[in-house]
């Protein structure tokens, strides 16, 4: 018998980023929306833990106990008092390493594949509390939908979406690393007071009404100038993006994902177009949200 979890990739249509902590993380207000791309996560019976990957740069993603994928069926296991003896295989589209919580996704997927294989019926609030315990974004790759996160990302509200909305999203020649994004923001704003993350009532609003309109001219990335100053060819990229039509473009999360908002399908068409012939990203995609989150599908 075997488990499969489709979970999918986000994009942050807004993210407030605070000073550091003395723990060294970083209060947030961070707006989740879940795009339809999607990872598949299956879990089967083994003799021991074992991780296995394909998709597009599966060679990227750790085959050890660093993966979420296994560090969610070990701390699973862990609660419940069983051996975690899973074949955890991903079937990846969600791309590596480009600030769309690809191994957040991987790690709830995993989470909800154990718990219905082994039956240990856990609430949703426990499972969300081991997402918690996981990485910030993990939460919201179970809930899918869209929602706002505070503390460092891992406290979520739901949040009501009246319309679906066109997105694209160009993939850039390399990655980007989170922790050193941050560490960026910080030394750019060394020296001067950082404000409060809080949530944009406007684009809380926009996306209430499901008004693509009101959700371009909302959108923000407090991490764009640091992942920009890492990353100084994604600014062509964007560019690019918006000369294609785009309503507005920005850098998804930590990057270096750039992502760009649609009127509507055939417009998304045209700015894909555009950005493939633009020569400005290594591949592109193009989708929509909501989406919902991790969902047992065989």
């Amino acid at each position: 018998m075997s488990v499969t979890v489709r979970v999918p990739a986000k994009v942050n249509v807004q993210l407030a980023v605070g000073a550091a902590r003395p723990d060294g993380f970083h209060d947030l207000a961070n707006v989740f929306l879940a795009v339809g791309l999607y990872d598949e996560v299956t879990v089967t019976p083994a003799d021991e833990l074992r991780i296995t990957c394909e998709g597009p740069d599966a060679h990227q993603v750790p085959l050890d106990r660093t993966n979420l994928a296994a560090r969610a069926a070990l701390v699973l296991a862990d609660r419940y008092g069983l051996d975690p003896a899973v074949h955890l295989h991903i079937a990846k589209d969600i791309p590596v390493a480009g600030g769309m919580a690809g191994g957040s996704a991987d790690g709830a997927g995993a989470l909800l594949a154990c718990d219905a294989l082994w039956g240990t019926h856990a609430s949703r609030e426990e499972l969300l509390d081991i997402c918690a315990e996981l990485g910030s974004d993990v939460p919201f790759s179970l809930v899918g939908g869209a929602a706002l996160g505070t503390g460092r990302g891992e406290k979520l509200r739901t949040l009501d979406v009246g319309g679906t909305f066109h997105w694209v999203f160009a993939m850039a020649d390399r990655g980007l690393s989170t922790p050193a994004v941050f560490r960026e923001f910080d030394r750019l704003g060394e020296g001067t007071d950082i404000p409060e993350p809080v949530a944009s009532e406007p684009l809380l609003d926009a996306l209430a009404k499901g008004d693509p309109d009101a959700l371009a001219a909302a959108v923000s990335n407090d991490l764009q100038p640091a992942a920009l100053s890492l990353f100084p060819q994604l600014a062509d990229t964007l560019a690019a993006g918006r000369a294609a039509g785009a309503m507005t473009g920005l850098v998804s999360g930590s990057g270096p994902t750039t992502a760009f908002l649609a009127r509507d399908a055939e417009s998304a068409e045209k700015v894909a177009a555009g950005l493939r012939a633009s020569g400005t990203c290594r591949d592109v995609r193009r989708t929509s949200g909501p989406a919902p989150g991790a969902t047992v599908i065989g």
